[in-house]
């Protein structure tokens, strides 16, 4: 069976999420309606004693410290060197200047392990030199974009760029205002072909700035120490400009200036704040400090309008009947041990309610309704149990869990395209093997029945958020809206893996090909270099399964804890729900 991987975490000291304010809260919910009906609270049956309980819990438990104590290692930037350096600047660091702007407690960063892994020719680049994330400002939700000058002076990496325009990119989609805290000696030259000219290069950043505007999307840009190059065009085609003295904003330094035309100028002289806010008048407000620039920002925004409401349905939240740590017990990535998924659902959901459509149809798929954070919400989860079921001829049979059959594809499909009759937000947990194979699905449509579900989602109009628990693979992953699809925001669980096939599978495929590559030369291995082989091919294929791998190259936004899932998810509901615009939802031609 085909696979696929992606995978992001968060550090639970930076990632508290502060709720709706009240005067929102007020504004956008009605009240919750009491019921007294239970019928469509999902039952457990876990028993958190067992062996198999704990043994998972401690192995999921290991896994979160491990990525959790890398987060922090990525958190800490350039090193303390840089940070002092920095300092003695008179300047904060990125992080600091956050923690100072955004209302307590409330930065949810994304993107925490861009880059991860790579450059390391260079030093590496912790976070891409860049920390991105949702956050509020004077109760309002923002999203930040701050240059870590402590990693080599904020400079852009191919993966900053990338990791920039990401953000800018979830901004656009639910309209939410962007505050740009810039230090940053602009490309970072030894790779500079692989940042200048593609569409998510460097200049793509600049053109963002221009839609975003056009759009009137908020852009707010405080230039905190170095702007120059083309990164000058960034704090200018915001609709606020800030700039604190001692920073410098010029499309060539003083040296470039002196090397082309001969002009001998000081850096102050050529493009400080001084400079840009009398002469040139480029700069709204110099400010003399970061905290006096900062204050202004928040002055700034607490002055805002609010534009039109959310169309997408909400109510009070209300918690799950059943507590979110026992998901760590619940979840076993062992195929031979299969999980309810269910079960997680009912730790995630509010009131652990939840209206499953077709129950006894497609079981493979779970389908249904229910709210998260207070919004309605429609969920397709793959489910890992094993399913009996019967064919239209008559025929009973065992359906594996976390493979999509045609009836399950089906299902979703038509299910997909309810929500979207019905404007609600659509949310996918993947923990999926991809379809199924073999004559019987081929006789039973399998790719046609794929195609229909792979168009209802292509073409859904809805906020789709993406929760990759488990494995993701191959046409599955794109079936349940992987990043090809578009959706608003994608969390992984440490557990997720995001390949073509799972690691097994492809060591076992590439390992017969090498095999047969030198029985052609006339080679034969022994079974000890047979295992070697296999065991090698396989090392290499699982590390590029890791969501951390996944999460350097932003397949994924964030990494998350799972008890953190349903936070995450409201988080993102939150963002989307900025944007009030819902397009015609149209799917084409379906095969029927």
């Amino acid at each position: 069976m085909l696979a696929l991987l992606v995978c992001a975490l968060p550090l639970r000291w930076y990632t508290v999420i502060s709720p709706l304010p009240s005067t929102m809260a007020d504004r956008h919910e009605t009240p919750i309606v009491k019921s007294d009906t239970t019928s469509n609270v999902l039952p457990t049956k876990i028993d958190p004693t067992s062996a198999r309980f704990e043994a998972n819990m401690r192995f999921l438990a290991d896994l979160m410290s491990q990525v959790r104590n890398e987060g922090e290692k990525i958190c800490e930037g350039g090193g303390a060197k840089a940070v002092e350096s920095q300092h003695n600047k008179g300047r904060k660091t990125a992080r600091e200047r956050i923690d100072l702007l955004v209302d307590a407690g409330s930065f949810f960063e994304l993107g925490l392990f861009a880059a991860h892994g790579m450059y390391e020719e260079w030093g590496g680049a912790p976070a891409a030199g860049v920390i991105t994330g949702l956050a509020r400002i004077e109760t309002r939700l923002v999203m930040i974009i701050a240059n870590d000058a402590t990693v080599k002076a904020g400079a852009f990496f191919p993966m900053t760029s990338k990791k920039v325009i990401r953000a800018q990119n979830i901004a656009i989609e639910n309209r939410i205002p962007t505050i740009y805290l810039v230090d940053s000696a602009g490309v970072f030259l030894p790779l500079q072909e692989d940042v200048f000219p593609d569409t998510d290069d460097f200049g793509r950043v600049f053109r963002n700035n221009a839609v975003m505007s056009a759009m009137g999307i908020p852009q707010i840009a405080a230039i905190m120490g170095m702007c120059v190059a083309g990164g000058g065009y960034l704090p200018v085609m915001c609709d606020h400009v800030l700039m604190t003295d001692g920073s410098g904003l010029f499309l060539a330094g003083p040296a470039l200036v002196q090397a082309a035309i001969g002009q001998k100028v000081s850096a102050e002289e050529l493009g400080g704040a001084a400079m840009h806010s009398a002469i040139s008048g480029t700069v709204d407000f110099r400010e003399p400090n970061d905290e006096a620039c900062l204050t202004r920002i928040r002055s700034i925004i607490e002055k805002w309008g609010y534009r039109r409401q959310s169309p997408w349905e909400r109510r009070k939240p209300v918690d799950p009947l059943l507590p979110a740590e026992e998901m760590y017990g619940i979840y076993d990535s062992s195929p031979a041990r299969p999980y309810d998924m269910k079960e997680i659902l009912a730790r995630v959901l509010d009131g652990s309610r939840f209206d499953e459509y077709k129950a006894e149809y497609g079981k493979t798929l779970v389908c249904g309704y229910g709210r998260i954070g207070g919004f309605a919400v429609g969920i397709v989860a793959n489910q890992k149990l094993h399913a009996q079921a019967t064919d239209h001829a008559g025929h009973k049979r065992v359906e594996f869990g976390g493979v999509i059959y045609t009836e399950s594809a089906e299902k979703a499909a038509r299910f997909i395209m309810d929500c979207n009759q019905n404007l609600i937000p659509l949310i996918f947990f993947h923990d999926v093997n991809g379809f199924m194979v073999g004559r019987d699905a081929e006789w039973s449509g399998i790719i046609k029945a794929g195609a229909k579900m792979v168009n209802a989602v292509s073409n859904s109009v809805v906020p789709k958020i993406t929760v990759i628990v488990g494995g993701s693979f191959g046409a599955g992953h794109y079936a349940m809206c992987g990043k090809a699809y578009d959706p608003r925001f994608i969390f992984a669980w440490p557990t997720a893996r995001y390949a073509v096939m799972s690691g097994d599978a492809a060591a076992g495929t590439l390992v017969e090909i090498k095999i047969q590559q030198l029985q052609r030369s006339g080679k034969t291995l022994s079974d000890d270099e047979r295992n070697e082989l296999l065991e090698s091919t396989k090392r290499t294929y699982d590390e590029q399964t890791d969501p951390r791998y996944g999460a350097a190259r932003l397949w994924i936004d964030k990494i998350i804890d799972p008890v953190e899932t349903r936070e995450a998810i409201a988080q993102a509901l939150e963002a989307a729900a900025l944007n009030p615009d819902v397009a015609e939802f149209k799917v084409g031609v379906l095969q029927t």
